[in-house]
């Protein structure tokens, strides 16, 4: 499936009923959301969602939201957005990573942490009474956008709320990312962010990569 068609036929349909739907958009960092930002306050009214339990070590979880809620504040955008934080909860991403803790970046370990932070904006989602929910996940080169859609749907599909279908990365997404996180100075990060992801990168940097 084309998720970014999918997206924009939507987007074609919401703007001929002149509407302004609400959506609860799960965001990773500031620079995954700032080009999902520009993109899409032209057409919804965005609650910036930051719901990371995975992010390791806490200083790092720290600095990631600080981040997100400055661009927010400097952004221009069109329609308003607000911000909402979720809880920084360990636990959850350890229990869900037990046993995969050896795993490469992207495979089952992934997808149980999709799952876990999709779940959770999806009943945040509908207890505010949002039209939509979706993720920033998918503008990343390494995030597999077809299962991200998937678990997403699902998690829709648990709690009652529609989830935005959508593929970030394309129309040069990713690229459009890396300009706006120069032009508000924001920090990038060099791993996705957990703590298996954390070690893997130390050990690429040990090799020169």
């Amino acid at each position: 499936m084309n998720y970014q068609k999918e997206l924009e036929k939507l987007i074609a349909d919401i703007q001929k009923e002149g509407k302004v739907p609400k959506l609860l958009l799960h965001s990773c960092c500031a620079p995954c959301s700032s080009y999902v930002l520009e993109y899409l306050t032209d057409y919804f009214d965005i609650t910036v969602f930051y719901y990371n339990p995975n992010i390791f070590p806490e200083n790092e979880y720290t600095k990631r939201i600080l981040e997100q809620q400055m661009l927010i504040q400097e952004m221009k955008v069109k329609h308003s957005v607000s911000f909402l934080a979720g809880s920084y909860e360990k636990e959850r991403f350890y229990e869900i990573a037990k046993g995969l803790e050896h795993l490469k970046e992207g495979g089952e370990r992934c997808f149980k942490c999709y799952e876990l932070r999709l779940l959770e904006a999806a009943r945040i989602a509908k207890e505010g009474g949002f039209d939509y929910f979706t993720t920033t996940l998918s503008i990343s080169p390494m995030k597999n956008a077809e299962k991200l859609n998937e678990i997403g749907k699902v998690a829709g599909q648990r709690y009652g709320v529609s989830y935005l279908q959508s593929d970030f990365k394309k129309r040069n997404g990713y690229k459009r990312s890396i300009e706006l996180s120069k032009e508000y100075g924001l920090y990038r990060q060099d791993y996705c962010g957990c703590e298996f992801s954390f070690r893997d990168r130390q050990k690429e940097k040990k090799r020169g990569i």
